[in-house]
């Protein structure tokens, strides 16, 4: 299921994006929402090297008023997107000494979306350099999940406990995309009707796929000083008993034929860039899965995309949902949910417990796909109010 990432120009934005201080501050103060000690200490590192003012790296409050006024959108980038409006766009384009341009707000949007998803793909594997046992990242960077290559567990296979199990895991994944496959050819097509109440019956169970509770840790002061409103976080996109956001319907503002068009417009060649780094990544394959070799596993990653923007509250309206609960198992459904929407609290035991019997590149696939899918996520609602806020 995994492919090696060829060198392209997508996967090369961050190199053309980085050039200044600003933006290396701006990286600390997303990765800082989700506690991602690995990130900001490394462009901490970083900001000091390329002659930055020590004094910023003191918190939020020491740096220019111009990249603090970023925090508010920062802070709901991060955690709940689909708060985003043309107010808050406007509040950072009215005319004043600390005003951005349209411009300079679509590169710091786009670096902002990029390091909160980055935050997900470092502690989804393990990356992030802690000392919490519990942890996926006991301090044995960059293996992941603190595995050892050389171990039986490692790219042949995270043989966890269960063998027998874990393989019956693997046939009954393979035999539902066969019947998916088979019955996408032989039966009539699903109404859109049918399709909504997919949808929304996928977005209410989400609301059960959550991890168990787990210790809230205090921050570091490395991390803290640079979050404002630490207690504001992800919180189910629907909820019971309480008045919910519409829905976004993707065909109404689509990356390709709006998002696309208008990063282009404002932030020139930047979305050719990350229209190539969504597709290489979309498109990563091998054929395999798990010991499976020859298998398109198209359907699977479509599921797993998907599932990132459902519990984003982005729809597809040509999208049958049935599909993400035949082949997205709880315990991944869990990891996925966990590593897009709250990575700080992603576990180790999160990581073995779902695709027991996958190799660890594949299920370091995965977290390509849930970065680049929250990213888009998120950015999508970026634009959209955007646009909103220019007609």
């Amino acid at each position: 299921m995994f492919a090696r990432v060829r060198k392209k120009g997508g996967i090369e934005i961050l190199y053309i994006i980085i050039n200044n201080n600003n933006n290396l501050s701006l990286f600390s103060q997303a990765a800082a929402r989700h506690q991602c000690s690995y990130l900001v200490g490394f462009h901490m590192g970083e900001f000091l090297h390329m002659g930055g003012d020590p004094e910023w790296l003191r918190g939020l409050q020491f740096a220019p008023q111009k990249l603090r006024n970023l925090n508010e959108i920062n802070k709901i980038l991060a955690h709940r997107p689909w708060l985003i409006t043309k107010e808050h766009i406007k509040a950072l384009l009215k005319t004043g000494e600390n005003s951005w341009s349209l411009a300079e707000l679509i590169q710091a949007l786009v670096l902002l979306t990029h390091y909160h998803s980055l935050a997900s793909f470092v502690f989804g594997c393990g990356v992030n350099l802690e000392s919490d046992p519990e942890a996926p990242h006991a301090g044995q960077a960059p293996s992941p999940l603190g595995c050892d290559s050389s171990s039986p567990g490692s790219d042949e296979g995270v043989h966890a406990p269960g063998g027998t199990d874990a393989m019956e895991e693997v046939e009954v994944l393979m035999e539902r995309m066969k019947l998916l496959q088979e019955c996408q050819l032989d039966e009539e097509e699903v109404t859109p009707e049918e399709m909504e109440t997919c949808f929304e019956r996928e977005k209410r169970e989400s609301l059960l796929v959550t991890p168990a509770d787990i210790a809230e840790h205090s921050l570091p002061p490395n991390i803290l000083c640079f979050v404002e409103d630490p207690e504001f976080g992800y919180k189910d996109f629907t909820r019971r008993g309480e008045q919910t956001p519409p829905t976004f319907r993707a065909q109404d503002y689509t990356w390709e034929d709006h998002g696309y068009s208008l990063i282009n417009r404002l932030y020139p060649d930047v979305g050719q860039l990350l229209d190539e780094k969504f597709q290489v990544v979309y498109n990563l394959t091998y054929h395999t899965i798990a010991m499976h070799s020859g298998v398109d596993t198209s359907m699977l990653r479509r599921a797993i995309w998907n599932y990132v923007h459902c519990v984003f509250g982005i729809r597809y309206d040509d999208y049958d949902y049935r599909e993400v609960n035949q082949l997205l198992e709880r315990s991944l459904k869990i990891y996925i949910k966990t590593v897009a929407c709250y990575p700080e609290k992603t576990t180790k035991r999160m990581y073995t417990h779902f695709w027991r019997h996958f190799k660890h590149s594949e299920k370091v696939h995965i977290n390509l796909l849930l970065l680049e899918a929250r990213m888009q996520a998120a950015l999508l609602y970026a634009l959209r109010a955007i646009t909103r806020y220019m007609t």
